[in-house]
């Protein structure tokens, strides 16, 4: 991919501010990155704890909003957990969950592009609404069904 110029890089701080300005709003407490334009932070959920990334990608344009799973799924719970994320993914209307099949790592995404536009701390907080209660709906059937807890069958029901 090429090298983003520094009309994006001045675009991409832009909206780097404005992320920032959400997060703030919502007294958050987050760790800035300012060198690579990202910021992490932990989030409550009902029963498993959530880790966000939130980066702002000036060579793409775009504003990303990752929340890794803090486990990793078992070789032999791999190919159920591929399936429950595509009906997870069939039923999302924003954003979804990215599984790798050679590591068992498990990955919510939540992507806007801002080329040609600015987004407003509205779009950054909903964002982040839709990924955290996204993340907090599934990430503990998904452990389930990786511990053995749920079989698939149920899990699709």
């Amino acid at each position: 991919m090429a090298e983003a110029t520094q009309a994006e890089i001045a675009k991409a701080r832009q909206e780097y501010d404005t992320l920032c300005r959400a997060l703030d709003e919502r007294e958050w407490h987050y760790e800035k990155h300012d060198e690579d334009l990202t910021i992490t932070c932990g989030v409550s959920g009902d029963d498993i704890p959530m880790r966000l990334i939130i980066r702002i990608m000036p060579e793409r344009q775009l504003a990303q909003v990752l929340s890794p799973l803090p486990f990793d799924i078992p070789e032999d719970k791999r190919v159920d957990v591929a399936m429950a994320t595509t009906m997870i993914n069939d039923r999302l209307a924003n954003g979804s969950f990215d599984f790798d099949l050679s590591t068992g790592r498990t990955v919510f995404r939540l992507t806007s592009a801002f080329m040609g536009c600015n987004l407003s701390t509205e779009v950054y907080d909903y964002m982040i609404g839709v990924s955290v209660a996204t993340v907090d709906e599934y990430n503990d059937k998904i452990m389930m069904l990786c511990k053995g807890m749920i079989e698939l069958s149920a899990f699709a029901e």
